[in-house]
């Protein structure tokens, strides 16, 4: 009798039974296929998704700008989540496409694979090829909003979720062109965040700055609660840029080295040109550091511009060291990694039909690119040596030192292979775990042998190992490998991690497919020198393990920063916001609210869900402040029926004198321009000599009336877009859900609520409200009666358990997946802080010295 089992026949799929025609087949209609697989278009839902749905449709402005139209881009964050981007291009056309029968704005923001980049000569060179960009971002977006300035008329369009809610309409005079366009993400797409983060949306406007000399680009972030405005403009454009990635570095020659070349060629029986564009210089740092850009869209992960230069760099200074016999017999061979030790280059084409890897672009394909960039680089180099010949001596003085630095670090990495292999093959302070896959494996990199010590004892041995370690690591940034590599703690982490270092196709370098833990957790105290040891690791890992990052196994842990206890309440609390949150849960505990009007008593439930809303709407109100009008005053003008507020404040100031208008949509607002004189395209207010402007850089505003020989001001009249109104009413809908009577916002002189607190022996204390908002403020008073706050500063001040319970525990701890951006900048922030250039360390320190939330001495 066989041991075999019987073989398993497969379950019953009811979907597949019957017939197979047409009738199983099916159509997504317009942008629902985008809504449907959007990691397809926009390349996942994710954070780093999110922030490319606006360099979609930044790209797009920034064409205009390479065709020659555009001289001025505005950026703006919002309060509520959204980001509107203007330009002062032609504006999309709006007349009707004479072969569809649409408006072509409405075609290129609802049909795929629609637009002016297929070569009927609307553009020569674009980062748009697929006609695929604004569409999808349209598709994605909870709401999104067009205005185009045109033909001397501002014409208007609105979307929900890729559906036409709004259509084309005039709704005033415009003063010139333009193109204006303001989207909120979808949370249904977006799930795990719908947050911009305005640092990395400034870097790539930064970026764009670079790439485009004499571009301004205007940013500001209504967020914070003084948003501070930004302006990006450079002459010299990718000169500075390349001067900018070597800040707080020695440069090896003063000057960066720049080369350009325009070159026609046909393609496909097709006239196509490609400009290039590379600059260069070197520094005294061991690392490189190539951008690569097409038509100024970044393209992350190179392709055939940056193999085409590599390969020109490297024969260059081959060939020039062999012409001028600068090598000996003796010297090891320069290769590729040599030559690019300490670089710092930037590399921008302009092609008129580039192919890229895929919608995000994050590789350039076309092969033709690699020969023209190749022979552009090399002859450039060839002259910049030729006339340069103690610039080009020190280069390969430099070369040859990494060639002699390399050797010794393959020589440390095979003693480091050897000693593990030797001794066992872990180091002795690795408290290992028990599991052997990878996947489940967690390794904790802790600081000092006190907090490992505690990690030791909470850790769930299974699955957690710990690696403690002493004292600050070597600064992998200013020295070279082999330097690095006799670094013991350093040996320790390579060895613990197991997939060695340096480059995948060296003997015995890197390979990821080693490595023994699938989470490597940074765990530091949350003071001046965890931050420091944090850097330092992340720098590490960054340049000689960097496919750790990329795979996404690298972490950093958040431990607590506060305990608060209020009797026999005791909790951990990770950051500031979520403490105001407790404080508004502590002060809804025993409380009774009730409503004067009709003596109507709220649920508990009820209370949580209107000090929730409240607050929120007061964090999204604090907008509405800027332009002058309170938040009471705005909110007393919504719609009795549907609560919608206004979209638009007009600002009036006569003299002395200020009022406030609020317009509700874009009818009234038309209305409005016309009683006024305004004209209808949103712009930057005028202000008179010696005036503050009223409103940031880039916020919505339009204005009249500075008149009078001396330029004093007689009467303005700026009109505010209220970005945040769509928001806020929804929030309104909710309180008046949860019961509360949301008629009037504005205090009166009778009250309308009480709130009554149990003080247990001492019997009940009554507080008398007079306005919706005062409800708030009240609540947070009470919870921070009888609270006790401890704040946590290192990992030591936990015991074994506090700190598995609020750091190691997978149910609750609060992990940080580090990416290559995180990386990025804290390794170009280390420079900054760590190397030797004090100017610019002091002007970050002046900077960013009011910002500190707290500061350990």
């Amino acid at each position: 009798m066989s041991d075999t089992p019987d073989p398993v026949p497969p379950p019953e799929n009811k979907a597949i039974s019957g017939s197979y025609d047409s009738s199983k087949l099916g159509k997504l209609e317009g942008l629902e296929a985008v809504r449907k697989k959007p990691g397809m278009y926009i390349g996942g839902t994710d954070e780093r998704a999110l922030h490319h749905c606006v360099s979609e449709v930044l790209d797009n402005s920034v064409d205009e700008h390479l065709a020659g139209h555009c001289h001025k881009i505005d950026v703006a964050i919002h309060v509520d989540g959204s980001i509107s981007i203007r330009d002062d291009g032609r504006g999309i056309p709006v007349d009707i496409h004479p072969q569809y029968g649409i408006p072509g704005v409405e075609m290129v923001l609802t049909t795929l694979h629609s637009g002016g980049k297929y070569g009927q000569g609307g553009y020569k060179f674009s980062g748009g090829t697929h006609g695929v960009g604004a569409k999808c971002v349209n598709a994605v977006s909870e709401w999104f909003e067009v205005e185009v300035s045109r033909n001397g008329e501002v014409h208007h369009m609105k979307f929900e979720r890729g559906k036409t809610v709004k259509k084309l309409a005039v709704i005033g005079k415009a003063r010139g062109t333009g193109t204006y366009v303001t989207f909120k993400p979808d949370p249904e797409i977006f799930r795990e965040t719908t947050v911009f983060i305005g640092d990395r949306i400034a870097q790539r406007l930064r970026e764009l700055a670079f790439l485009n000399s004499g571009l301004q680009i205007n940013f500001v972030d209504e967020r914070p609660a003084v948003p501070k405005p930004v302006t990006f403009l450079y002459k010299n454009g990718v000169v500075e840029f390349v001067r900018q990635l070597n800040e707080g570095k020695q440069v090896v020659h003063p000057d960066p080295v720049r080369i350009t070349k325009q070159t026609e060629l046909m393609i496909d029986d097709k006239p196509n040109e490609i400009h290039v564009e590379v600059v260069l210089q070197y520094n005294d740092s061991f690392n490189d550091q190539v951008l690569c850009y097409t038509n100024t869209v970044h393209n992350p992960d190179g392709g055939t511009h940056l193999s085409g230069f590599r390969s020109a760099l490297t024969r260059a200074i081959n060939q020039f060291s062999r012409a001028n016999k600068l090598l000996k017999d003796k010297d090891p061979q320069i290769t590729g990694d040599d030559v690019r030790e300490g670089l710092a280059a930037v590399i921008s084409i302009k092609h008129s039909d580039p192919k890229f890897e895929s919608q995000t672009k994050v590789k350039l394909l076309s092969p033709e690119v690699e020969s023209t960039v190749g022979s552009s680089s090399y002859e450039g180099l060839m002259q910049y040596f030729e006339t340069n010949p103690q610039v080009a001596k020190r280069l390969i003085d430099k070369s040859l030192n990494a060639a002699r630095a390399r050797e010794a670090a393959r020589k440390a990495r095979e003693t480091i292979r050897k000693g593990a292999l030797s001794s066992g093959g872990l180091p002795g302070k690795l408290a290992d775990c028990s599991e052997r896959d990878p996947a489940v494996a967690e390794l904790y990199i802790v600081e000092g042998d006190s907090a490992g010590g505690s990690a030791k004892q909470g850790r769930d041995r299974r699955y957690q190992a710990i690696l403690p370690l002493r004292g600050k690591l070597i600064n992998s940034e200013k020295a070279r490998l082999d330097k690095v590599l006799s670094n013991e703690e350093i040996r320790t982490l390579i060895t613990a991690i197991g997939t060695g270092i340096g480059f995948a196709d060296d003997a015995g370098g890197f390979n990821v497919d080693k490595a023994r833990y699938h989470r490597i957790i940074i765990m530091t105290d949350a003071d001046v020198d965890g931050s420091h040891i944090r850097t330092l690791l992340l720098t590490f890992l960054y340049r000689q393990m960097k496919g750790l990052i990329e795979r996404g196994y690298v972490y950093i842990a958040q431990p607590p920063l506060y305990r608060i206890k209020r009797k026999r309440r005791e909790q951990y609390i990770d950051n500031d916001e979520q403490l105001n949150r407790i404080l508004l849960e502590l002060g809804s505990e025993d409380v009774t609210f009730t409503r004067l009007a009709d003596n109507h008593t709220f649920t508990g439930e009820q209370i949580d869900s209107i000090v929730e809303h409240l607050a929120a709407l007061e964090k999204i109100g604090a907008g509405v402040t800027r332009y002058g009008a309170s938040i009471t005053e705005y909110l007393d003008r919504h719609d009795p029926e549907t609560l919608a507020l206004p979209r638009y404040i007009a600002r009036i100031r006569e003299g002395n004198n200020e009022s406030h208008e609020f317009l509700r949509d874009e009818d009234e607002r038309a209305e409005f321009n016309r009683n006024q004189g305004l004209d209808a395209d949103l712009d930057t207010e005028e202000t008179a000599e010696g005036e503050e402007p009223a409103a940031p850089v880039a916020s919505s505003t339009t204005s009249i009336g500075l008149s009078g020989k001396s330029g004093a001001l007689t009467r303005r009249v700026t009109l505010h877009e209220i970005f945040e109104s769509t928001e806020m009413t929804k929030l309104l809908q909710a309180i008046r859900k949860a019961g509360l009577e949301i008629k009037r916002f504005h205090p009166t002189e009778e009250p309308r609520y009480t709130v009554t607190e149990n003080t247990g022996q001492k019997g009940e204390a009554v507080t008398e409200l007079h306005a919706p908002l005062e409800v708030l403020s009240h609540i947070r008073t009470l919870g921070r009666k009888g609270l006790s706050i401890q704040r946590y500063k290192g990992l030591g001040e936990m015991n074994p358990k506090q700190l598995f319970e609020t750091t190691m525990d997978p149910d609750k701890r609060r992990l940080l997946k580090v990416n290559i951006a995180d990386a990025a900048k804290a390794d170009a922030l280390f420079t900054l802080l760590m190397g030797d250039e004090v100017p610019p360390r002091r002007q970050f320190i002046e900077d960013n010295a009011l910002n500190v939330s707290y500061l350990d001495v």
